[in-house]
C-alpha cells in the first residue's frame, strides 16, 4: 500500500476517475463531474486529497487541510476520509491514519481533526480505536 496525493494540475475526472468514485462512497450526493468541480475548486484553497493504492486498485481516500486556529494550533484537518467498501476491515483506515500522525508530525502539526456525521456508528468505533477522542459537539446552522 502506498500513500498518493492528487495533484490540481491533473486531469479530472479523467485517469483518477477510481479515486473520485472511492470518494462518491462518501459523498454521494454529488456526480463523478460535480465532484470533480469541487475537489479542484477545494485545492485552490488549499485542500489536499491522498489516496491509498495497491495492486487491486483505490483503497482509500482523504480530503484533508493543514490549518492553523487559536483553539488548536497548527493542525491537519480531515474533511472526508472513506475507505473504499470492498476493503474495509482490512487494516487500510488504520494505514492511512498512521500515515495522516507522520504527516502531522512532518509539518509540524500537534493535531489532527475531524467530524464524523452521529449516525455513523462503525467510523466512530474506528476513530475511537485509532485513539481519536470525542473533545466537542459541532453545531451547524443550515439555509442561512
Amino acid at each position: 500500500m502506498q500513500v498518493h496525493f492528487l495533484t490540481q494540475d491533473q486531469d479530472y475526472p479523467g485517469e483518477h476517475s477510481e479515486v473520485l468514485e472511492v470518494l462518491l462512497q462518501l459523498r454521494s450526493q454529488y456526480t463523478l463531474e460535480t465532484l470533480a468541480a469541487q475537489v479542484k475548486k477545494q485545492q485552490a484553497q488549499g485542500y489536499q486529497l491522498v489516496y491509498v493504492q495497491a495492486d487491486s486498485g483505490i483503497l482509500a481516500v482523504a480530503g484533508f487541510v493543514v490549518t492553523e486556529k487559536l483553539a488548536w494550533g497548527k493542525c491537519i484537518y480531515i474533511d472526508d476520509l472513506v475507505t473504499n467498501s470492498a476493503c474495509r476491515s482490512q487494516g487500510v483506515g488504520h494505514f492511512l491514519i498512521s500515515w495522516f500522525k507522520n504527516y502531522a508530525k512532518a509539518h509540524q502539526c500537534t493535531q489532527i481533526h475531524l467530524d464524523s456525521g452521529v449516525q455513523r456508528f462503525p467510523a466512530h468505533r474506528f476513530y475511537l480505536r485509532e485513539g481519536f477522542n470525542i473533545a466537542s459537539h459541532h453545531f451547524s446552522m443550515l439555509d442561512v
